[in-house]
């Protein structure tokens, strides 16, 4: 009966300490009055489980804001140096590493191009560790919390990834990277990172339920459903890649025709292009043929324009989000000149009623985005614990 008391009293303890460590992570500096309103919890819980973090290095104050006729509330605010994190995108072009603070401010990076190793599972693990090395080089080893590795597929409950785009079946990537990287490790679907970052610090913020949509070489999406309590973020991914937009249309690499991978993927477009560039790598390429004046690149920048609307009303018209944000660096190319054509044909093709509430906006967090959202998986574990990994 202890015991189990015991339990319960450690259980509530963590739950109080990650409830406000949560809030005050996701909705910025607050006062004690304010978390007592927003958490429920009396003013004694709020005052001990503050003074526990504080003195964990976790929260600091921050200044204070005039009350109401009162005395002025101090302010508290989730400590940037509490410690780093790492986030690895492995992509279909390169990997990149990115090292970040405790509040994911970017404070180094690394990009390897993947073509030499023929995406190969042990030279692209290789590039991981490598990448880790580089960016934590110079920073304290105990001050990392984590290392959050994004990857373009499923990864199953045994560790396993099955991600097509890399030619990856049953690649046992945590078996193999956790040896060699000292510390916590966690690994996820990329789409699915993206869309948390994207609503704890991006484009999703304000949304209620977000479709976060990831474009490269291959095509995939989140869809994120923000917690009214502490707007953290659950997601699902869905294969929105291999969605038929045509059919008896173009081969796709998944084996089907039609899919909008073929139509809006970053190798599809330069395909659909047919003429020689310049440029060596995909990323050079595609950023070559969207400054080109020519008549045959501005079409194939239409049509791809055009599918991707069509894609964008297929998931306004199944699952009503309030946005759709356009993520991924093909977004970053392509994304400033085609949303006005894109919106346009989504307003075509959604029932009105639905397209009427939802913004399509691009997303909002840079280059490293891919690698910050990551570096959301040890932050998600920091904050669930409300504690240190041990």
């Amino acid at each position: 009966m202890l015991r189990s008391t015991q339990q319960t009293t450690r259980d509530l303890r963590r739950h109080n300490r990650s409830a406000l460590l949560s809030r005050l992570y996701l909705d910025g500096p607050g006062s004690r009055l304010e978390l007592m309103q927003a958490s429920g919890l009396s003013s004694a819980t709020v005052s001990n489980v503050i003074s526990d973090l504080i003195s964990d290095g976790m929260v600091a104050e921050a200044g204070s804001v005039d009350s109401d006729g009162g005395r002025p509330r101090t302010l508290l605010q989730v400590r940037a140096d509490y410690g780093n994190v790492v986030g690895v995108d492995i992509g279909e072009t390169h990997v990149q590493v990115g090292l970040f603070d405790c509040t994911l401010n970017t404070l180094d990076t690394a990009t390897y191009p993947i073509a030499d190793t023929k995406l190969e599972p042990e030279q692209v693990a290789q590039l991981v560790v490598q990448g880790i090395a580089e960016v934590t080089a110079s920073s304290d080893s105990a001050s990392l919390l984590g290392v959050g590795v994004g990857v373009p597929g499923a990864v199953l409950s045994d560790g396993l990834v099955h991600a097509p785009t890399l030619k990856w079946s049953g690649v046992p990537l945590v078996s193999m990277l956790r040896p060699l990287v000292n510390a916590p490790l966690y690994v996820d679907n990329c789409a699915r990172t993206l869309g948390q970052a994207e609503m704890w610090r991006g484009a999703g913020r304000d949304a209620s339920r977000a479709v976060i949509a990831l474009l490269g070489v291959g095509v995939g999406a989140a869809v994120a459903t923000g917690s009214d309590s502490y707007r953290s973020a659950t997601s699902v991914t869905a294969e929105w890649g291999h969605t038929v937009v045509q059919v008896g249309g173009a081969a796709c690499r998944c084996g089907s025709c039609g899919c909008l991978e073929a139509y809006v993927g970053a190798e599809a477009v330069l395909a659909r292009y047919g003429k020689a560039l310049s440029a060596s790598d995909t990323e050079s390429r595609l950023v070559e043929l969207a400054g080109l004046p020519d008549p045959d690149a501005q079409r194939v920048i239409a049509e791809t324009a055009e599918y991707l609307g069509i894609g964008i009303s297929n998931l306004v018209n199944m699952l009503n989000p309030d946005k759709v944000v356009l993520s991924g660096w093909v977004s970053a190319v392509l994304g400033p000149s085609v949303l006005a054509a894109v919106r346009d044909t989504v307003k075509r093709h959604a029932l009105p009623y639905l397209f009427a509430q939802t913004e399509i906006e691009l997303g909002q967090l840079g280059n490293a985005e891919v690698a910050l959202g990551a570096a959301t998986l040890p932050v998600l574990q920091l904050l669930a614990t409300g504690a240190r990994p041990a």
